[in-house]
């Protein structure tokens, strides 16, 4: 089974994978090397690639603990869709996002995590736990801020098309609080269809 675990910047993700398990995925960690946006297609192909390392990691984790935890969603598409969905990137970088995943998923590259546990704090609680850790700087803590409200709609929308997938919290039992499921569609690139066009609309193009 493969979990990721969700939420906003500061809402306790590290601290619970960390608790549960003792490896993990960890999210993405930043180079300052990463695409600038000024080709969309090979921004799209460089974080579909660091996301399909990430995949790879959570099936070897899997495939010797029969359980992977993943902080952060390994397909992570959300984040081009936030953005776009607050006005802060342009939908065609969401797009050529979801283009890359798919064609990365028709070919077993990436897959849908068996289950999500999503975890939403309200801001003034994601700002003291902010202040309360001073090992990370979150130099864009407000940005992500803003991200909360579509980050709960795409998981929404994935609760409604894939019922029991998303937990709305960190279960204080970990993963012991979760029932084992492997999906047998992990790789369905029709169900990654379905989900696009499920969501919300975007802004600019």
């Amino acid at each position: 089974m493969i979990v990721a675990v969700e939420g906003p910047s500061a809402a306790g993700k590290t601290t619970w994978c960390r608790a549960a398990v003792a490896e993990f995925v960890a999210e993405y960690a930043p180079t300052g090397r990463e695409p600038d946006g000024a080709d969309a297609e090979i921004q799209a192909r460089y974080w579909t690639g660091v996301n399909i390392d990430r995949w790879s990691l959570a099936i070897t984790l899997e495939d010797r603990d029969g359980v992977a935890v993943c902080d952060s969603d390994p397909i992570k598409l959300h984040y081009s869709w936030c953005l776009a969905r607050i006005g802060e990137a342009p939908v065609s970088r969401y797009l050529h996002e979801l283009a890359s995943v798919r064609e990365a998923m028709s070919r077993r590259h990436i897959g849908f995590a068996d289950a999500v546990c999503v975890t939403l704090p309200n801001d003034e609680v994601l700002r003291r736990q902010r202040v309360g850790d001073p090992t990370r700087s979150r130099r864009s803590f407000d940005l992500h801020l803003r991200l909360r409200e579509p980050l709960e709609e795409w998981y929404r929308t994935m609760d409604g098309l894939l019922p029991g997938v998303v937990t709305w919290e960190l279960p204080s039992a970990g993963i012991d609080g979760l029932v084992p499921t492997m999906r047998s569609d992990r790789y369905d690139v029709d169900l990654l269809d379905a989900f696009a066009s499920e969501l919300p609309l975007v802004g600019r193009s």
